[in-house]
């Protein structure tokens, strides 16, 4: 795994980016999640089982580790929670285009997370890694749907949330303290020789709309805010001044 002495500025920086979009612009389905490694080269993050599908009443742990080439090379995806899923293996390994050949340094981490939500929503069963449910959708939808529910409801089942006003309060000041550190991030950057410009095009900011190596499904979720997605934000935060962030 990636550990944060081997992150270049650039990669740094583009990864605090993309936290803070995580938490501030989050996606129908999609919080990030607490990170227990101290680790920024990890993001994880947690996906709600899509409606209509075998996964509804489920919320799934996924973990994206990026490399020192990113965002040249793609990050590699994984499920945490056991799933019952072709393109998921029996070890958590997520197949999917995007992390593959369809892979571009434009691609965000918000779109990965999207596309591996979009997989639940519609697997790819003659690109399977878990050759028996490919084969079981393939052959026999509801004996595998039936097995999918199973599996999600002894290991995915979903949690309440209970937040408090005060949560509420506090994953804001999380959110804003993170904004400062990735803005801090940018100016020492330029001092080191790395521009805010040459950030920026090593983020690609033209990138395509919709999600890339997934299903056009215009409509299938819904936006929910949830505030406790912040509370990851806080621990990414205190990883970043822990490692001497300031001092790059």
């Amino acid at each position: 795994m990636s550990s944060y002495e081997n992150l270049s500025p650039q990669v740094i920086t583009r990864i605090a980016r993309e936290i803070q979009d995580l938490v501030r612009k989050p996606s129908p389905g999609i919080r990030l999640a607490q990170n227990n490694c101290d680790n920024i080269a990890e993001v994880h993050a947690e996906i709600d089982g899509p409606e209509d599908t075998p996964y509804v009443d489920g919320t799934f742990h996924v973990k994206l580790v990026l490399s020192q080439d990113f965002p040249n090379s793609p990050p590699r995806g994984y499920f945490l929670t056991r799933i019952y899923h072709p393109n998921v293996s029996s070890a958590g390994d997520i197949c999917v285009n995007t992390l593959k050949r369809d892979w571009s340094p434009s691609v965000t981490l918000a779109h990965v997370l999207q596309v591996i939500r979009c997989l639940l929503i519609v697997p790819f069963p003659e690109s399977s890694l878990n050759d028996e449910a490919g084969k079981q959708f393939m052959e026999s939808y509801a004996d595998y749907a039936r097995r999918a529910r199973l599996l999600t409801s002894v290991h995915a089942r979903r949690k309440v949330n209970g937040s408090s006003e005060n949560m509420i309060r506090s994953a804001s000041r999380d959110s804003m303290s993170l904004e400062k550190e990735v803005k801090l991030v940018e100016g020492e950057d330029a001092a080191d020789g790395f521009s805010k410009k040459s950030v920026e095009e090593s983020m690609g900011e033209g990138e395509t709309k919709g999600v890339l190596g997934s299903p056009n499904l215009p409509g299938l979720m819904k936006r929910k805010g949830d505030p406790n997605q912040k509370e990851a934000a806080s621990s990414m935060d205190k990883r970043l001044k822990k490692k001497g962030l300031k001092r790059l």
